[in-house]
């Protein structure tokens, strides 16, 4: 019966320090890496104070594949020559932003390889009724390709409407690629995707997650929504393949903002989707029939800008920055999910206290709870620097939108969070054009109508404990 006793002490102590070493060794390796300490720490709080499930947590969430490539040098730049063939860029001249937004084309082109494509024309949808029928009516009038990619693609009643008009297109010779996250279509059976693949549509999952082998990527998504039918109409935005979308939730209405693009603009959309199909399927698509010749529709210049946890440079992150900081009359953010950096949160602040109009509107009701509290806590310090907070009370508001200085218009799938900016695969346009500038800022004038606007004498009546479980849910918010 001693022995029996000693050698089970043994091994507890042995399997405590077994846990002890691997905490040492995860913790010394989040420090060696070097990454943001607004980072490191809710990490090395996890691990210190979940025995075993932090171990976990980090295993799934917390590797670091900043300095893994998904896609080579090469072959990334075989796939983006297209975009700097003369036949396209032959409208150069035009080609020229405003003396404010130079620095920051330049920033783009250089660090994300974003050319600058003249001449689109942008339609923007604020519900999914009118863009998913556009959509379908698009769809039915290719003719050679249509690309689709999306972070969830449901096997619901508008995902069944889609699924079925490209197995009929594709039944008809059209080519038909579809693209999809692996862990946002967790919950759709793998029939849904096997019957495409049957009808003759080529179909492929971004960074499957398949354990142990990629377990460590689950936490790197592709968040991007685009769109591309025979390379002249593209779709972006924020809006997935879901029900919800066209009726609604619990939340009640889903107001979101995306945007069919037809023009030059779409090569960069194009671009975009053949870098992630090449990653998901190392198939390597080329052809001058994916960048035909298009003609001019407005006066407008257009960057497409993709962003990802695998790039050298955080390009959105640097490009948002950038944009707060040379903000001279106002900055007006739509976003759903409101946790920045503490580069982004200062900057707010300190533009909103150098006197630039900076408005921040939020859904009142929002479908993730940690994430709702966390945001929560960043109002306080907004108010007090003189940003204008507004709650949407009309629905959930899942927009993504920032505009400055009625001359440009950044939309996308990028969310204003650590998320977007550190973890996601994200893809978002870069407008420079006063007339679509201001149209947005129609549409966000509108959206006030709908808000609660937040005053800080109010706001700090909250309950003691709300605001408490807030600011400690505000240390997780880089794990969000």
């Amino acid at each position: 019966m001693l022995l029996g006793i000693q050698i089970h002490e043994i091994v507890g102590i042995g399997l405590f320090l077994l846990y002890a070493v691997s905490v040492a060794s995860l913790v010394l390796v989040l420090l060696l890496e070097n990454r943001n300490p607004l980072k490191t720490i809710p990490w090395v709080i996890v691990l210190i104070f979940l025995p075993g499930v932090g171990l976990i947590f980090y295993f799934f969430f917390g590797q670091d594949n900043r300095r893994q490539r998904i896609i080579s040098a090469k072959t990334y730049k075989r796939i983006i020559r297209p975009l700097g063939a003369n036949r396209i860029m032959h409208d150069t001249d035009a080609c020229s932003v405003q003396l404010q937004f130079q620095p920051l084309a330049n920033l783009l082109k250089r660090n994300g390889r974003c050319v600058m494509l003249y001449g689109s024309e942008i339609e923007y949808f604020t519900n999914g009724a009118d863009k998913f029928k556009a959509f379908l009516d698009d769809i039915a009038s290719a003719r050679h390709h249509i690309h689709v990619q999306y972070y969830i693609f449901n096997d619901d009643e508008i995902g069944e409407t889609v699924r079925r008009a490209l197995i009929a297109k594709a039944r008809e010779g059209v080519i038909v690629r579809v693209l999809y996250d692996d862990v946002g279509c967790w919950n759709v059976k793998k029939q849904f995707f096997n019957e495409m693949r049957d009808a003759g549509i080529e179909v492929f999952a971004f960074l499957r997650v398949v354990f142990p082998v990629f377990s460590g990527k689950v936490n790197y998504r592709n968040h991007r929504k685009i769109v591309v039918i025979d390379g002249k109409t593209g779709y972006i935005g924020g809006m997935n393949i879901a029900d919800r979308y066209v009726t609604g939730s619990s939340l009640g209405f889903w107001r979101d903002t995306h945007f069919r693009i037809s023009g030059k603009g779409v090569y960069g959309l194009q671009s975009a989707f053949l870098i992630d199909w090449y990653a998901a399927s190392r198939r390597f698509i080329k052809g001058k029939v994916y960048y035909p010749k298009l003609p001019v529709y407005e006066d407008n210049i257009m960057q497409i800008a993709v962003s990802g946890p695998t790039d050298r440079w955080r390009t959105l992150l640097q490009a948002v920055s950038f944009c707060i900081a040379n903000a001279k009359k106002y900055i007006y953010i739509q976003t759903p999910y409101f946790l920045p950096t503490e580069g982004l949160n200062q900057m707010l602040q300190m533009v909103a206290m150098g006197g630039v109009d900076v408005r921040l509107m939020l859904p009142k009701q929002c479908d993730t709870r940690l994430v709702n509290m966390a945001t929560h806590s960043f109002i306080d310090d907004m108010l007090k620097a003189g940003v204008k907070v507004y709650f949407y009370t009309a629905g959930f508001l899942h927009s993504k939108l920032f505009l400055t200085d009625d001359e440009l218009a950044c939309i996308g799938s990028a969310n204003f969070d650590f998320r977007s900016f550190e973890h996601n695969f994200e893809v978002n346009a870069f407008v420079y054009h006063a007339p679509f500038a201001l149209r947005m800022k129609e549409m966000f004038m509108n959206d006030l109508e709908k808000c609660e606007h937040v005053v800080r004498t109010e706001w700090r009546k909250r309950p003691l404990l709300t605001r408490l479980s807030e600011s400690f849910m505000r240390l997780f918010s880089p794990l969000l």
